[in-house]
């Protein structure tokens, strides 16, 4: 068997803060062995762990690989709604009029993601 991706290693300024955001948007958890100050801090989550690494640097250019989100329990655009109250924003609405489309968010370090329609949407839109 060849290799597997163990997790997904984002860099950021505040590791514990922003694994508990994205913990909230996958509805995962932190990692028991992880706490405010840790320098790594994971996120355990059944799509795969997110680790998040404290580095000194500030994101300056756009990420070259990013999460692209599916809802599983809600429509493209109700999921949008909540990841807005937990603190994300929208970078870029692509959206189109015939209900196909995505949005790009950004999370609350800038990190860019994307919300895509729900599996249901996707197989009314067929």
């Amino acid at each position: 068997m060849a290799s597997l991706v163990r997790h997904v290693t984002i860099d950021c300024a505040d590791s514990y803060r922003l694994a508990r955001f994205w913990a909230e948007v996958l509805d995962a958890k932190v990692s028991d062995e992880d706490g405010p100050g840790d320098p790594e801090v994971l996120v355990e989550s059944p799509g795969g762990g997110l680790l998040f690494i404290q580095v000194p640097e500030g994101k300056t250019v756009k990420n070259r690989v990013h999460l692209d989100l599916q809802p599983q329990d809600r429509t493209r655009d109700e999921e949008v709604e909540r990841l807005l109250a937990l603190g994300a924003t929208v970078q870029g609405d692509h959206r189109t009029p015939d209900g196909k489309g995505w949005v790009t968010m950004l999370d609350i370090e800038g990190n860019e993601f994307c919300v895509e329609r729900s599996a249901a949407e996707r197989t009314a839109t067929a």
